[in-house]
């Protein structure tokens, strides 16, 4: 008893690396753009792939490194994944040219994935199903602690030291998290058929893996270029494929019954990105607004922006323990109501108001989020059996990449037709704030849907 504790112990602290790191080098490498942009003389569009290259990767990959880490054991990935994403970013700030950062961003994104796609699940397999829902709300904090501390101690960091400091910061957080991995991944054996063969359905894979990053790369560039909806519309196209292969293939990626069949597993996989994509884009545009229309300057703004993911962090852990004895649809769906309310204040926001309205609608969206993810999360690994840990845990992760790009794409389309050629911040502060509520409008409509989708789950 004392050797399973201390364990559960293990693995929960290293759960909560593994999620802190891979949040915290996203949010704290966005604001080393700009020093990035100078530093290698090259336009935004292209130093906005550092960015872009990481996303698309850990979208493309989650899913068929799950199914991989079902297979051939959890352990195994995961370690491959952490020293990999080590190595990989002490590489990143020794690279001399800007093209071969965006292919250490790749191979970063396909490391991070094998880490996406495991620790949840390694860390629900330790603990009895009566204690998901705790531990899972704490690996939840920690996502969001990385969130929030990611802006103040990225920019500080480049600030200071410049941005190849940031990639030293989360190598060095990574080699932690690999030593935490060694004692808190437990021993696996992998999943075999009875002939002894390992299951990997590669053709399904690669169908996976096109249609994603087709799919992303479409939304991306939709009112950037006119292959927009081409590209899109041919992701979409491999995703059909993808389904009919699925449904004829022995060992699929993803069992297609997982969704045709379990009401709960499609409405929690739904409202997870409905409301990743109705709430993605508040950082983008509030982080805006405090600048255009309130006159902060951009480090002032991102103190403010960590009122959100702080909450989250705050509320996380509790409402994931509650999970375990309350329904976590109830839960999740008032965690979208809130969610829904704080987008309703951001809708009324003016040029005048005040800053502790601001505050008021990030906390209450905070409070949210805080209330939906865990419990959200619980719901659906609730679903599966044991053996599907990991992937039912990159289906999640990869609706939250999809939402958060669909997310911008709402942003970059309503921009498009309400400003034309004109961005956010090249416009005088009443047509920035008559933008954004058409755009908060839009996401009102999509957390409503998210909503509903989420109390459909009340007959399971």
């Amino acid at each position: 008893m004392k050797n399973e504790k201390e364990q559960q112990k293990n693995t929960l602290r290293m759960a909560m690396v593994t999620s802190f790191i891979t949040t915290f080098m996203g949010s704290a490498l966005n604001l080393s753009i700009p020093a990035m942009e100078a530093e290698f003389q090259v336009s935004a569009a292209m130093v906005g792939w550092v960015v872009t290259a990481y996303t698309l990767s850990v979208a493309a990959l989650s899913v068929p490194m799950g199914k991989a880490a079902d297979v051939t054991g959890r352990r195994r990935v995961l370690l491959t994944g952490i020293s990999s994403f080590a190595v990989i970013t002490v590489l990143c700030p020794l690279a001399a040219d800007i093209r071969i950062i965006i292919v250490l961003r790749v191979l970063q994104g396909i490391a991070a994935s094998m880490i996406f796609s495991t620790n949840n699940a390694i860390l629900i397999s330790v603990f009895p199903g009566s204690e998901r829902g705790r531990v899972l709300g704490l690996s939840t904090a920690a996502v969001y602690i990385g969130l929030s501390l990611g802006p103040v101690l990225g920019g500080l960091l480049n600030h200071r030291f410049g941005w190849r400091s940031v990639f030293l910061a989360s190598a060095a957080i990574a080699a932690a998290a690999f030593l935490f991995a060694l004692k808190g991944a437990p021993k696996d054996s992998s999943l075999r058929t009875e002939k002894g063969k390992n299951l990997f359905d590669i053709a399904g894979s690669m169908l996976f893996i096109a249609s994603v990053t087709l799919a992303l790369l479409g939304l991306t560039d939709l009112t950037i270029t006119r292959w927009g909806w081409i590209v899109l519309a041919a992701g979409v196209a491999l995703g059909i494929l993808f389904v009919r292969a699925e449904l004829r293939a022995e060992d699929p990626v993803i069992r297609v019954a997982m969704f045709t069949k379990d009401r709960e597993f499609t409405c929690s996989n739904l409202a997870a990105l409905l409301n990743y994509g109705a709430t993605f884009a508040i950082s983008y545009l509030v982080s805006i607004y405090l600048q255009v229309a309130m006159g902060y300057n951009s480090q002032n703004a991102g103190l403010i922006l960590i009122c959100m993911p702080a909450v989250q962090a705050v509320f996380s852990p509790y409402t994931g323990r509650l999970s375990d004895r309350i329904a976590p649809y109830k839960l999740a769906s008032l965690g979208m109501g809130f969610c829904v309310l704080g987008l309703v204040l951001f809708a009324f926001l003016q040029t005048d108001s005040s800053l502790w309205y601001v505050i008021l609608a990030l906390m209450v969206e905070g409070l949210g989020f805080g209330l939906f993810s865990s419990p959200n999360t619980n719901a659906v690994m609730s679903c599966v059996d044991r053996s599907e840990y990991s992937v039912a845990n990159s289906i999640l992760a990869t609706m939250r990449t999809v939402g958060h790009s669909s997310s911008m794409a709402v942003v970059t389309i309503i921009v498009g037709a309400v400003l034309g050629s004109k961005g956010l911040t090249d416009v005088s502060a009443d047509m920035l704030v008559h933008t954004m509520h058409i755009i908060f409008a839009v996401f009102v409509a999509l957390c409503v849907l998210g909503v509903f989708f989420s109390l459909q789950r009340r007959g399971e």
